[in-house]
C-alpha cells in the first residue's frame, strides 16, 4: 500500500528502546477501545514480558487487541505467554508459521518484518524497533542503536486501515471518529509487499535523491541496494549534493559488513562519504534529504527488504522533523562514527575493477532473481483460546 500524502499531523522521533519502549507501553495501559500491534521479533526477556504486561492489562479492561507476529522471528514464544493472552481475549496471529526441519528455522524468506502500533486510532508507531532487550543500552556491547516515529494526526487513520487489512480485524468493529489536525507535518505511509507494492519504499527512495539539491544522509543498517538506488547516490553526488552514509561498523553479523564493503569504493569513486558506525551494531533504518523530506521505517537497504520481505516506512515532509533527526545522525557522525578513507588501488586497479563489475551484475539482476524464489501464499494463524502446548526449541537471536 502507498497512500496518499496527508497533512495536520504531529511526528515525534524516538530513538532506541529509552525512547520507543516507554511511550509505547504508556500508550497500550490507556488504551480505552483498540490496539493493533505488529512486530517481527517477541522475545521471553525484560522487553518482551512488559509488553505481555500492557497487553494483558489492556484485555481485562475491555480493549479489543490485535497482535500478529513473525513466524521466523518470534518462533520461540512459549505456549504459556502466548495462551495468557489469547485467554484474556487477545487475537493473536502469526505471520507464516513453519514447524522447524531437525531444529532449524527454514522459514527465511518472505517474512513480515513491519513493526507498527496503532492505538485507539489515534497514535501510531512506526519503525525499526523490535520487542527485545537488545534494543536497550544496558544490554551491553550488543545492544542496537535504532530509531522509531510517533504519529499524531489523520496519518494515523491511514496505518490504522492498513493494519487492520494486514492483520485481519472483523470488519463489523466500530470505527472510531477520524482523527483531527494535530500539526503542520506532512506523511505517507509507504509499504513493501510481494504483489501489489514490490518496490514502493525503493521507488520514493530513489525519487527523493534523485530531486536532491543540498544533502542526502542515510542511516541503514543492512546495506546492499538494488543499481538503480546506487546510480541515483552516485549522480546526486556527482552534481555536488553531500551524500553521506552511516553503515555498520561492528555488525551483529559479520556479513553484513563484508557485502557493504563491496560497494564502498564504486560510491566514494563518484564523492559519496561512508561513516562506519562503531560504538555497537546500527539497527536503524532512516534517511533525511535536503531540509524537509525524512523516512523512518522497518525497510533496511538490502535484497531482503528491497525485493523479499513485508515493510513499512513513514516518509515525512517537515522541516523540524528532518532538523532533528539530521542533527541525531550528525552526532553519530561526529561522536561515534569512523570515516571509510578513499583508497586509490593504484596496482590492483584490475581486481577492484572486476571486483565492482561481478557486484554490479548481481546487483541489476537480484529483483528479478527474488521474482522466482519461492513465492507460496503465507498464512496468518491464529493461536486458539487458552494454554497452548508447546515444545521447547532451540532459539538463537534473531535480526531485523
Amino acid at each position: 500500500m502507498s497512500s496518499r500524502w496527508t497533512g495536520g499531523n504531529d511526528a515525534r522521533l524516538l530513538e532506541n528502546g529509552e525512547e520507543f519502549f516507554p511511550a509505547v507501553f504508556e500508550a497500550i495501559r490507556n488504551a480505552r477501545r483498540e490496539v493493533i500491534l505488529e512486530t517481527f521479533i517477541v522475545f521471553e526477556d525484560k522487553v518482551g514480558k512488559e509488553l505481555h504486561a500492557a497487553l494483558l492489562d489492556a484485555a481485562t479492561r475491555g480493549v479489543q487487541i490485535d497482535v500478529m507476529v513473525d513466524g521466523f522471528g518470534s518462533s520461540d514464544l512459549s505456549g504459556e505467554y502466548l495462551g495468557a493472552l489469547t485467554g484474556a481475549g487477545v487475537r493473536v496471529r502469526t505471520f507464516d508459521p513453519t514447524s522447524r526441519l531437525f531444529g532449524v528455522r527454514v522459514n527465511v524468506l518472505r517474512r513480515m518484518h513491519r513493526k507498527i502500533v496503532v492505538v485507539d486510532g489515534e497514535r501510531a508507531f512506526v519503525g525499526g524497533i523490535n520487542y527485545s532487550a537488545d534494543h536497550l543500552a544496558d544490554f551491553g556491547p550488543q545492544a542496537k542503536q535504532d530509531y522509531a516515529v510517533e504519529l499524531r494526526g489523520p496519518i494515523v487513520d491511514e496505518i490504522r486501515q492498513f493494519a487492520r487489512t494486514a492483520i485481519g480485524v472483523p470488519a463489523a468493529r466500530r470505527q472510531p471518529a477520524r482523527s483531527a489536525p494535530a500539526g503542520d507535518v506532512e506523511a505517507l505511509l509507504v509499504t513493501r509487499d510481494n504483489i501489489d507494492h514490490p518496490n514502493d519504499i525503493e521507488r520514493h527512495y530513489r525519487a527523493a535523491i534523485r530531486s536532491a539539491r543540498k544533502s542526502v544522509l542515510i542511516a541503514n543498517a543492512y546495506f546492499f541496494p538494488g543499481y538503480r538506488l546506487l546510480r541515483e547516490m552516485r549522480r546526486a553526488a556527482r552534481r555536488g549534493v553531500d551524500v553521506q552514509l552511516i553503515l555498520q561498523g561492528e555488525p551483529d553479523m559479520p556479513i553484513v559488513k563484508t557485502a557493504a564493503a563491496l560497494l564502498y569504493e564504486h560510491l566514494q569513486r563518484a564523492g559519496v562519504q561512508i561513516h562506519e558506525y562503531c560504538k555497537r551494531p546500527l539497527h536503524g533504518k532512516v534517511a533525511v534529504v535536503d531540509e524537509h523530506w525524512a523516512t523512518v521505517g522497518s525497510s533496511n537497504l538490502d535484497p531482503l527488504s528491497l525485493s523479499l520481505n513485508l515493510e513499512a516506512n513513514v516518509v515525512l515532509r517537515d522541516r523540524a522533523f528532518a532538523q532533528h533527526l539530521r542533527g541525531r545522525l550528525e552526532h553519530l557522525i561526529a561522536h561515534e562514527c569512523t570515516q571509510v578513507k578513499h583508497l586509490e588501488h593504484t596496482g590492483w586497479r584490475w581486481w577492484v575493477n572486476l571486483r565492482s563489475a561481478v557486484v554490479f551484475h548481481v546487483l541489476r539482476r537480484f529483483p528479478g532473481w527474488a521474482s522466482r524464489l519461492p513465492r507460496h501464499r503465507p498464512t496468518l494463524a491464529a493461536c486458539e483460546p487458552g494454554p497452548i502446548e508447546m515444545s521447547p526449541s532451540p532459539g538463537g537471536r534473531r535480526v531485523g
